[in-house]
């Protein structure tokens, strides 16, 4: 498992414009809705690059790495691209790499937003699956349009346009794109969700779907305070709240670090009072005001443990910020706006 090829600069041809990186980066695969949000930033003369992983999983991936780069070099774009090798497959770890390298150019080269093709359909079919596991308001919106995260913001420009309009927009000007013949396979139990249930019921009920979001998306502004979560790094912290605030934030924060935590998992970080190693991976703690989230480090502190104590830095996430040099950064980061 891991990387092949971290990603490909300029020198090896794969940014294809000169100057300036513009200010969003475009998550791009070739399909259906990062094609079409292509062609509607150029429409409305929004500047940005791509960025492209390449799992090798399928046939069609290097034919989708090709027509990304057929695209900057026609439209004046740099494109970056990352080839990733996965053995075995995991959605969730590709998941972890893909947001690792979109971060990376972000923070490189200065980019304001990430724009992602999530839809209306998507945001139905994600509901739906948590509904399915028992969930509130907060997990089953899910994605929002606008996200907030440390120096750059998330924007869905579709969160609100269903795949059936995306589609007629890509046919009425017949612009390119591929399909990905996997979305088909109903084993798969998004798949099963979307060509059963979603799919159906936004073809009938649009526009209610498309307004029930919009009050869902205010609602859980009010339910979970994002804005209040602060990073470093790979560390994040936020202001205690209650219980049912908190542990909704750290399960979000654990999917961004690559850990999707169980209703039991959950259930435990809040019994052992937010202390405690998720899927030995995940670090969650806390001091007297606040609660922290990491990866797991494990590794001798030495000088650092008294350090760490003095600074007010929780024990289990010492092992990551000791590893990265980030103690100082961390405790000056608790008493600023960062």
């Amino acid at each position: 498992m891991g990387d092949k090829n971290s990603f490909k600069e300029s020198e090896k041809g794969n940014r294809v414009k000169g100057g300036v990186p513009a200010s969003n980066l475009l998550a791009f695969s070739g399909g259906v809705d990062s094609s079409a949000l292509f062609f509607w930033l150029l429409e409305r003369q929004i500047d940005f690059d791509l960025a492209l992983v390449n799992y090798k999983t399928r046939p069609e991936s290097d034919k989708e790495m090709e027509f990304a780069l057929q695209l900057g070099k026609k439209y004046q774009k740099r494109v970056y691209i990352q080839i990733v090798s996965l053995s075995p497959f995991s959605e969730l770890e590709a998941r972890r790499i893909r947001y690792r390298f979109f971060e990376k150019l972000i923070k490189r080269f200065n980019y304001r937003r990430l724009i992602l093709g999530h839809q209306l359909n998507d945001r139905l079919e994600w509901l739906l699956m948590e509904l399915g596991k028992g969930a509130g308001v907060v997990e089953m919106v899910g994605m929002e349009e606008w996200e907030k995260r440390n120096g750059y913001h998330i924007w869905r420009p579709f969160a609100f346009k269903t795949r059936r309009e995306i589609e007629e927009f890509l046919s009425r000007r017949k612009l390119p794109y591929f399909q990905d013949h996997s979305n088909w396979d109903n084993r798969y139990l998004r798949n099963f969700i979307r060509h059963r249930f979603a799919t159906p019921f936004i073809d009938r009920f649009g526009e209610g779907v498309r307004r029930s979001f919009h009050y869902l998306e205010r609602d859980k502004g009010l339910l979970l305070p994002i804005e209040e979560v602060k990073q470093v790094a790979d560390c994040y912290f936020f202001p205690k709240t209650t219980p049912l605030i908190d542990i909704r934030l750290v399960d979000r924060l654990a999917k961004r670090l690559g850990v999707v935590m169980s209703a039991s998992q959950r259930q435990e970080v809040v019994r052992q009072n937010f202390s405690a190693v998720v899927g030995g991976k995940v670090a969650i703690d806390k001091n007297s005001h606040k609660i922290f989230i990491s990866p797991f480090v494990k590794i001798p502190l030495g000088r650092w443990k008294e350090i760490c104590r003095g600074l007010r830095i929780p024990p289990k996430v010492r092992g990551y910020l000791v590893k990265e040099n980030l103690c100082g950064i961390l405790f000056t980061a608790m008493f600023t706006d960062v």
